[in-house]
């Protein structure tokens, strides 16, 4: 055992951070002279200034593809202090990843200690997407800069929403969701279980005007299940807004469903990117899972970092 290790306390991490992923291809790291980057590159490069004694690694636990965004995504990591050194309190070590992020788009919000064998990805209970549609916008500049890539925006002025919610409804309960899947990331199995699929309005960025949202009625699509297929919230968008702009039906959505078929006719196609946001990925055992850090932390930077 090398010197560096003797005597050190390796502590593992639960962590909550959020981003708006238009900049980045995806939350995973890029690895190579690619020019695209993943959040986790910001994250782990944040990490180097805790001085751990081996380099911190950020295990994720959703995946989520270029241009989607994150209210609340978590991964777990290992911080290992040198001899002598107390592990980090979730507090410093949130304060601590925020003062070294180098992109203004992420930003870690929560931290708890777990235990040494937890994982963020396979211990997770559940994960609830948001996908936010917008219709009345025939142009794309009659959206407003506050809301662009940040919602599907189309040019039909209504949908047919009681539609959309009885196509929902199919979705719920235990599924082969084959038929929603793209192909690119191979499961062992493509049944999942859907504890929630909603059609219900949304509303526009607080820092719309009512001028500029005149016209305009913004939804949300909203999907809790353990996990989700490569895509599948997005494919699934893709065929429910199909139902509200009566190109298919809601019994046409079971038959989809029960097809198991990814490259059937109606669903191929795929919602933008940009109007899915990971919403929370709950764990049994934790409290207050929520984004908010509350009271002042006592961080000293000449602690952490060698400069």
């Amino acid at each position: 055992m090398s010197s560096a290790l003797a005597g050190s306390v390796r502590a593992r991490y639960l962590v909550y951070f959020q981003y708006l992923g238009t900049a980045f291809n995806g939350v995973v790291a890029v690895k190579g002279t690619q020019p695209a980057i993943g959040v986790q590159n910001f994250l782990e490069e944040a990490a180097e200034c805790l001085n751990s004694v081996e380099p911190v690694k950020f295990t994720i636990s959703s995946r989520t593809d270029a241009g989607v965004h994150a209210l609340s995504n978590s991964a777990h990591l290992d911080v290992q202090r040198h001899s002598g050194q107390p592990p980090f309190s979730p507090e410093v070590l949130v304060q601590a990843l925020n003062t070294h992020l180098s992109h203004p788009a992420i930003r870690v919000v929560r931290a708890f200690r777990v235990p040494s064998d937890f994982h963020a990805r396979y211990q997770a209970t559940s994960r609830s997407y948001l996908y936010r549609l917008a219709t009345g916008c025939p142009r794309p500049d009659q959206l407003s800069v506050f809301e662009r890539n940040l919602c599907w925006a189309l040019r039909a002025n209504s949908l047919d929403v009681d539609a959309m919610q009885e196509a929902a409804q199919h979705l719920l309960g235990t599924h082969d969701f084959s038929a929603f899947q793209s192909a690119g990331s191979p499961v062992k199995s493509s049944v999942r279980t859907m504890l929630r699929a909603t059609v219900s309005p949304g509303s526009a960025s607080p820092f719309v005007s009512p001028l500029e949202s005149r016209g305009l009625q913004f939804w949300n699509l909203e999907f809790e299940s353990q996990s989700f297929l490569y895509r599948q919230v997005r494919r699934m968008t893709a065929v429910l807004v199909a139902v509200g702009l009566g190109v298919l039906t809601p019994d046409q959505v079971k038959a989809i469903l029960e097809s198991r078929d990814p490259l059937g006719r109606h669903q191929t196609g795929v919602a933008p990117a940009h109007g899915l946001f990971l919403m929370a990925v709950q764990y049994p055992g934790l409290r207050n899972q929520g984004p908010n850090v509350s009271g002042p932390v006592d961080y000293h930077p000449q602690d952490l970092c060698v400069l």
